[in-house]
C-alpha cells in the first residue's frame, strides 16, 4: 500500500501542499494567506529587486507565524543579493528556478533554510541532491508559465527511483485524484499554482481571475517553443502573433515587442489581449472562486475522499 503524504509532517505544515512561487503574483500578502489556510506560502521574487523581496518576507511574517518561503529565480540580477537576504531574513525554506542553486546551498544550510529546488529533468535533481538540498520540487511541463519537456507522469517516478529525498510533484494538479495519483509515482506532497489563481486573496486583476474560470484546457498554448523558452498560458492576441512571428524566424530579442511587461499586463491591467495569462493545462478543472482556506480544504479532502475509495475498492 502507498504511504500516505507525509511533506506536511517533515515541514510543520497542515497539508502536504506547496504554493507556486509565482512572479508577479506571490506576495508576502498572498503568501501568508497560504500558509494561515494550511499550506506552505512561497514568496515569488520574480520581478523584485533584493530590497523589493526583503519588504515581501517582513509583510509576510507580520502575517503569519506559520512556516512560508521564498522562490528565487536564478537568472533574476539581484539573485546574489536576494540569497543573502533569505539569510538575513531567517526564511524558512527556499525554492529554486532558472538555474542551478549549487552556489548557494551552503550558504543558506549553514542558515537553517530548507532547501526544495525546482527541476524538469531527472538529471538535474541528481546533481542538486548531491549538494545537499533538502528535497526536490519535479515539475512537469503541465504546469503554467515556463515549463521544460517532461510531464508529471514521467518525471516524478524516474526522480524518485533515483534519489532518497523528498519529491514534491508540480504541474498538472488541481484535484484529489490528481493528488493521489501524484503519490502513487512517489510524491510525498505536491505544489499547485493555477487552482490558486482564483482564490479571493490572489492579488491578480478580476479580468485574468475571470478568463481562468471560463477558459478551457484546450485553450491553453505554449510560446517560445521555437525559440528554448517555451511559457505555458491562456491563447490570446498577443500569443497568436508571437507564435506567428516566432515561425517567420523572429530572433528573442525582436520577439520581445511582444513580451516585455506582458505578465504584469495581465496581472496589473487585466489586459486580457496583450497580457501573459499564465496558467497551466488544469485550467479546465479550475471553475470556482473561494478562498485560500477553502480551495486547500477542498482540495485536501478530495484526496482523502479518493484514497479512501480506491483502498476499499
Amino acid at each position: 500500500m502507498v504511504k500516505i503524504m507525509k511533506l506536511n509532517e517533515q515541514l510543520g505544515i497542515k497539508y502536504p501542499i506547496l504554493q507556486g512561487g509565482m512572479a508577479n503574483i506571490a506576495t508576502g500578502s498572498f503568501a501568508a494567506a497560504v500558509s494561515n489556510a494550511g499550506g506552505l506560502g512561497i514568496i515569488g521574487a520574480g520581478g523584485m529587486d533584493a530590497e523589493s523581496l526583503r519588504r515581501e518576507i517582513r509583510r509576510c511574517a507580520e502575517l503569519t507565524d506559520k512556516p512560508f518561503g521564498v522562490n528565487i529565480m536564478l537568472l533574476n540580477p539581484e539573485s546574489e543579493k536576494m540569497a543573502q537576504v533569505v539569510c538575513e531574513e531567517k526564511v524558512f525554506l527556499v525554492t529554486t528556478g532558472a538555474g542551478n542553486p549549487g552556489q548557494y546551498v551552503k550558504l543558506w544550510k549553514e542558515h537553517d533554510i530548507k532547501v526544495f529546488p525546482v527541476v524538469s529533468v531527472p538529471s538535474l535533481a541528481i546533481r542538486m541532491a548531491s549538494l545537499g538540498v533538502d528535497g526536490i520540487i519535479a515539475e512537469g511541463t503541465e504546469g503554467g508559465g515556463h515549463i521544460g519537456e517532461m510531464t508529471t507522469m514521467t518525471l516524478v517516478p524516474q526522480i524518485c527511483a533515483e534519489i532518497d529525498l523528498p519529491v514534491i510533484a508540480a504541474g498538472g494538479i488541481a484535484s484529489g485524484r490528481q493528488m493521489l495519483a501524484a503519490e502513487a509515482l512517489g510524491a510525498a506532497g505536491v505544489q499547485i499554482g493555477t487552482l490558486l489563481l482564483v482564490a479571493d486573496e490572489c492579488p491578480i486583476h478580476e479580468n485574468y481571475k475571470n478568463r481562468i474560470l471560463k477558459a478551457k484546457s484546450s485553450q491553453i498554448t505554449v510560446t517560445g517553443r521555437i525559440g528554448g523558452t517555451p511559457v505555458r498560458l491562456i491563447r490570446n492576441p498577443m500569443s497568436r502573433e508571437y507564435i506567428a512571428k516566432e515561425k517567420e524566424g523572429w530572433t528573442p530579442m525582436q520577439l520581445e515587442v511582444f513580451t516585455l511587461g506582458s505578465l504584469k499586463k495581465a496581472v496589473f491591467e487585466g489586459d486580457l489581449d496583450n497580457g501573459s495569462l499564465m496558467a497551466g493545462l488544469v485550467v479546465g478543472q479550475v471553475n470556482q472562486r473561494g478562498s485560500v482556506k477553502e480551495i486547500l480544504e477542498g482540495l485536501y479532502q478530495d484526496y482523502l475522499t479518493n484514497r479512501k475509495r480506491l483502498i476499499c475498492s
